[in-house]
């Protein structure tokens, strides 16, 4: 069952820009960043507890998709991974495509696994790693049964 709720749009021109580009074309506009695709992932707020919209980089496999919480290789975590954590529940919208999902935090050797196939997707983020003191986290989001 999709989200519920009041949604608040994104303080970031461009992300709330391309939001509205992505959704309003079923992914024809606003479908890629850096010339890479990305996918538009719904969560609710970690503390308002309003829907938000966030454009990420696509990394899809086997109905899997990943996240990853880069910011770019900043020294803090973006806001929607703290929405991700607290409320697992998000929508994913890939193109036209709208899915249920929970996402999880992976650790480990599947986080290596994930990683590597992040890189290839976007190989900036091996630089934004680089960037950074702290580990970046990539979350796991896959379908709702």
């Amino acid at each position: 069952m999709p989200l519920q709720g009041e949604y608040e749009p994104s303080p970031d021109d461009r992300a709330r820009t391309q939001v509205e580009e992505y959704e309003s074309s079923d992914g024809r506009r606003g479908g890629t960043l850096g010339g890479r695709p990305v996918v538009i992932v719904t969560s609710r707020g970690a503390r308002s507890g309003k829907l938000r919209k966030t454009p990420l980089m696509r990394v899809e496999h086997d109905g899997r998709y990943l996240v990853v919480a880069s910011m770019g290789g900043a020294d803090r975590h973006p806001v929607w991974y703290f929405n991700l954590v607290a409320h697992p529940q998000v929508e994913l919208q890939d193109g036209a495509e709208r899915w249920d999902m929970t996402a999880r935090e992976l650790t480990g050797e599947e986080k290596q696994l994930w990683w590597a196939r992040a890189v290839e997707a976007f190989p900036p983020y091996a630089d934004y790693q680089a960037r950074t003191q702290r580990e970046i986290p990539v979350l796991l989001l896959e379908p709702t049964d």
